[in-house]
Formats: structure tokens, C-alpha cells, sequence
């Protein structure tokens, strides 16, 4: 038995045991052709990169979302860490779409903070720029926009969106101005039919506090997102728990930047940082929908 749960892989042995749960559960759709060619991107990455692949598995990850060489992926909270990863990977054929929050968001966040707003109302060009020359010699297109800003050519366009470590962001506010519901309907607008969505997030436990689950902590609930997605319109493809960690057990009280990278509260706490440490990043759910073609 030892030798076949080492031979399949736990998250292989996982994914199969929510097909009941998740109705259609999305086999690996990358060809052998383009597993070596993201496969020699992630081999090109700087330690610091490699360092989280172990909870991060952008292998596993991206080929469960079937990400392509040549697509158009719009990437929400995009940042260096995955924009250095999926513009060698797209090629020159692809295109890369930074997202970020509605300045109305931001201006939740930021409260009285009027230089720090200034500068996220930049930060279109900001990415643009930064992920241009992050592409190196390539000719990925690069682009970028906020929520409730989006061009009006961008509409239609998109092969998947992506929602990595995102959704709590979106999901705090909805009760206040509709973060959630926002973002959704200008995500299901930016898709081709047929185009897919993807969402990797820090879950909540399914009995965890409704207040303490909203999102300010990090953390949110797998179940309510599934029927929030599917109330807007989307189809729910299938779960994986390629990145699941069963050793993040977060209660009342805790917060996610407790863990890796971020280690929040254990500068002066040997001790606790030992304990996070051996944690790892958080647990995290899977998710793959589908704009109906």
C-alpha cells in the first residue's frame, strides 16, 4: 500500500476521492510537449521561486487548470512570482493580463492614505511596465487593468482567469460594496465561451465562524464559493487538492501571515516561528470552472 500511495501521489489520491463531491473532476489537459516546455521554465527559476513549489505546485496547478502555451490568461493580484512563470510559458503567442482590485476597494484598505492610493491607481501601467521587462527577449503581450475599469477590448478575449490567492480580497467587502459579485460579472465578460477560471485560495474549515471566514483573516470557505460561482453563471469543472495542506489547522484568532512566507508575529518568537515554519504555507483549495460556451 506504501508503494502505491508513493507511486500515485497523495493529491492524485485526493482528487479522485472528491469526484463524488465536485461532479467532473479535470484530468492533466497539457501534452507531453507542453509539460517539458513549462517544465523547463519552472527548472529556470531563481531559488527563492523554487524555495515554495513544494505548497505551491505551479506544475500540478497549472496543468490541472490546462494553462497553454499561446493563451490569453488574465492573472488577479498579479505579481512577480507567477507573472515570471506564465510569460516564458505563454510565448509569443500568448498574452498576460495583470488584475487588481476596484479603486473603491483599495479605498477600503487604504482609508485616509492618499499617496498609497495614488500609487495603486497607477498600478496598470505600473505591472505593464515591470512585467514588459520581466519577459526578457520574449514577445508575450502584457497588459493590465483594475476591476471596474476594464477596457472594453479586453471583453471576450480571455482563455482563463485566474484567481490565486485572490478570492479573500473579493469576498471581504461584498457585503459593503459588492466586491464579489462585481469581479464576477466583469470575469464572465473578459471570457471566451469555454473560457475557464481557476481559483486557488487559503480555506477556512467548513464549520470555521461565518465572521471569522469572511476574508480579512485569509481565509474563506471552499463550499459558498463553488455556489457563489455558480449563481454567476459559471459551471463548476471540478476541485483538486494538489494544494492542500492538512498540517494548517487555522481556529479563531489565527490569520494566514501567520505561515510562510510572510511568518506575521514570529519576529521576536523563536519559538513560534519554529512551529509555523513546520506548517508550511496554508492549506488551499483547488477550483476550476467554466464560462458556458
Amino acid at each position: 500500500m506504501i508503494t502505491k500511495l508513493n507511486r500515485l501521489g497523495l493529491g492524485t489520491l485526493l482528487l479522485a476521492a472528491v469526484v463524488g463531491l465536485s461532479g467532473m473532476v479535470t484530468a492533466d489537459e497539457l501534452t507531453a510537449n507542453e509539460k517539458e516546455k513549462l517544465a523547463a521554465v519552472l527548472d529556470a527559476q531563481p531559488d527563492s521561486v523554487k524555495a515554495r513549489y513544494e505548497f505551491r505546485h505551479p506544475m500540478e496547478t497549472l496543468a490541472f487548470l490546462g494553462i497553454k502555451p499561446g493563451m490569453t490568461v488574465a492573472d488577479t493580484l498579479a505579481g512577480s512570482y507567477y507573472s515570471n512563470i506564465l510569460l516564458p510559458y505563454l510565448g509569443d503567442n500568448g498574452k498576460l493580463i495583470g488584475v487588481s482590485y476596484a479603486l473603491d476597494h483599495r479605498a477600503l484598505d487604504y482609508g485616509d492614505n492618499a499617496e498609497r492610493m495614488e500609487r495603486f491607481r497607477n498600478w496598470p501601467a505600473t505591472y505593464i511596465e515591470e512585467a514588459t521587462d520581466w519577459r526578457g527577449d520574449g514577445k508575450t503581450a502584457v497588459g493590465a487593468f483594475l476591476f471596474g475599469a476594464m477596457p472594453e477590448d479586453v471583453k471576450g478575449t480571455v482563455d482563463a482567469f485566474l484567481l490565486f490567492r485572490a478570492m479573500h480580497h473579493l469576498n471581504k467587502y461584498e457585503d459593503r460594496i459588492g466586491t464579489r459579485s462585481k469581479a464576477f460579472a466583469e470575469i464572465y465578460a473578459a471570457l471566451k465561451p469555454g473560457g475557464i477560471v481557476g481559483i486557488v485560495q487559503h480555506r477556512a474549515p467548513a464549520d470555521a465562524d461565518e465572521e471569522w471566514a469572511k476574508g480579512f483573516n485569509g481565509y474563506i470557505k471552499q463550499a459558498p464559493l463553488i455556489e457563489n460561482m455558480r449563481a454567476a453563471g459559471f459551471e463548476f469543472l471540478g476541485a483538486s487538492e494538489i494544494n492542500a495542506n492538512p498540517k494548517d489547522q487555522p481556529g479563531e484568532g489565527d490569520y494566514v501571515w501567520r505561515l510562510l512566507p510572510r511568518l506575521a508575529g514570529s519576529d521576536d518568537d523563536p519559538e513560534r516561528r519554529a512551529r509555523m515554519e513546520a506548517i508550511g504555507e496554508s492549506d488551499r483549495m483547488t477550483l476550476k470552472f467554466r464560462k458556458p460556451e
